[in-house]
């Protein structure tokens, strides 16, 4: 990859093509939310369903934005952890023997 930028710029560089090792406590996570929304979803009227079915959309968007928001965050640290190792030279004490190079 000779052109990070441009390589990120064509779409070749993914960073949500990630899979995760198997982790049996987030599959039996998952599984319980599967089952819980299956099991709530058979007993709610169709008013109730309709209303639950909302808050879980809407709590998917609202997790979504928090994760992008976290992304971007995290995203900047490593930025401005890059900008402080090359860029800035500033430290809390004086190099004396920098003039004498």
């Amino acid at each position: 990859m000779t052109n990070f930028i441009e390589e990120f710029y064509y779409g070749n560089i993914d960073p949500q093509a990630r899979g995760f090792e198997q982790n049996k406590k987030v599959q039996h996570d998952m599984q319980t939310l599967n089952e819980s929304e299956d099991f709530l979803t058979d007993k709610l009227s169709r008013e109730e369903k309709k209303r639950f079915l909302q808050y879980v959309d809407a709590w998917a968007s609202v997790n979504g934005e928090s994760t992008l928001d976290s992304f971007i965050i995290g995203f900047r640290l490593g930025a401005q952890f890059v900008f402080d190792t090359f860029v800035t030279t500033k430290a809390p004490y004086i190099d004396y023997l920098k003039d004498e190079i």
